[in-house]
């Protein structure tokens, strides 16, 4: 696997994001890297992110996690897919045009959570993937997600 994660290469306008921005301080600062044909995230939830049952993640931070990955795999994606190297000048942002996730067993508090992306089709600015979260080796969610990049007209504006 690569050192640096995608993340990594956004640029500083779009660095921000609460779940991936490595310049948000408050955020949570998700890391994705390749690793063969997919993608993975690692990150370790602490107990403020406990949902109604006790011992347990919060369904939102699922979700954000599996977004945040997803967003980050689709920049990656787009760039292998264009033969290009991996760096601040050539990675595109994109953002969610959909998630779907399907909670499949509870998911621990204070264990490692490992997201794993598989690109499933890029269709012009559109990338599609599908997920999964795991804690200690055991599918809690399942998921897809379209997402869409920013045209570069927008880039600028931002």
């Amino acid at each position: 696997m690569d050192t640096k994660a995608v993340q990594d290469y956004y640029p500083d306008q779009y660095a921000h994001c609460f779940g991936c921005g490595r310049l948000n301080h408050q955020g949570l600062k998700i890391k994705s890297f390749w690793d063969g044909e997919e993608s993975v995230c690692r990150y370790l939830p602490d107990a403020a992110y406990s949902g109604g049952y006790p011992g347990n993640v919060y369904g939102g931070l699922i979700a954000s996690l599996m977004d945040c990955h997803s967003s980050g795999t689709a920049s990656a994606a787009k760039v292998r897919a264009e033969g290009l190297p991996l760096n601040e000048q050539t990675i595109s942002r994109f953002v969610t045009a959909s998630i779907k996730v399907d909670f499949i067993k509870p998911t621990p508090i204070g264990k490692e959570l490992e997201i794993r992306a598989k690109v499933t089709e890029i269709k012009g600015r559109k990338v599609l993937l599908s997920l999964t979260l795991s804690a200690e080796g055991e599918v809690c969610a399942k998921g897809e997600s379209v997402m869409v990049e920013i045209p570069e007209k927008k880039v600028s504006s931002l």
